[in-house]
């Protein structure tokens, strides 16, 4: 039996356990059942739900930190234009959290329990900044990069629920009983659904690429390409 537990054992427990029953079967009692030990115990490191989701999150940061900063143990992202920069550290974020079943509902809207996303923020706000940013413009940037790429991967996830397997989808979004259902009436926004439900991998980096047109073309003449 165990007898001693720490954070760090039921935080991997739990991103372990996410991706068998998904964030609504996460519990706090099925979390001690793994660990073998009554679910009171887990309450002198996390008291609710959610303070654990926060660590949860933390945790998913640590592990994808150094790849957000060029792969390296410096504190700077690899040399290039901002712009793959930025693709590159987007691509990371949705690469990470996709190994995680529901790991997108996990991370969006979960506070961070020490600094570790800092050093590599800073290392994005630099490199923008050097290639002709405001500060203000390379934090409005990168937040709304950000956020594009974490809401697709919670619609990702929701399409393509089970980790490392592309080829199981939610009944839901099957796009043939889509188009059936509502296509007489609303043929366009049938067929729009192949785009939005159909290759995400492609729809994500199209969506990409939008994303960053956009900030280069509201940048200023002083941002450097």
């Amino acid at each position: 039996m165990v007898s001693r537990i720490d954070r760090k054992q039921v935080v991997d427990t739990a991103l372990r356990l996410l991706n068998e029953v998904g964030l609504d079967g996460l519990t706090l009692r099925g979390i001690a059942k793994e660990l073998n030990v009554q679910a009171p115990a887990l309450y002198w490191h996390f008291k609710n739900k959610q303070e654990l989701l926060d660590e949860m999150a933390t945790e998913m940061v640590r592990r994808m930190a150094g790849r957000l900063e060029g792969g390296g143990s410096g504190a700077r992202p690899q040399a290039g234009p901002w712009q793959e920069m930025l693709r590159d550290s987007c691509r990371t974020v949705r690469r990470e959290l996709l190994a995680y079943r529901d790991g997108g509902k996990v991370f969006s809207g979960t506070r961070m329990t020490d600094g570790t996303a800092v050093g590599p923020l800073n290392s994005l706000m630099t490199c923008l900044t050097e290639a002709g940013f405001t500060l203000d413009a390379a934090a409005r940037a990168w937040w709304t990069a950000y956020n594009f790429t974490v809401g697709v991967v919670i619609e990702d996830q929701s399409v393509h629920p089970v980790p490392g397997h592309r080829e199981i989808r939610d009944p839901a979004y099957d796009q043939p009983e889509r188009e059936r259902r509502i296509g007489p009436d609303y043929p366009l926004a049938a067929l729009a659904g192949r785009e939005m439900f159909g290759d995400l991998e492609r729809a994500f980096e199209a969506g990409l690429r939008i994303i960053v047109a956009g900030i280069e073309a509201t940048a200023g003449p002083e941002v450097r390409g």
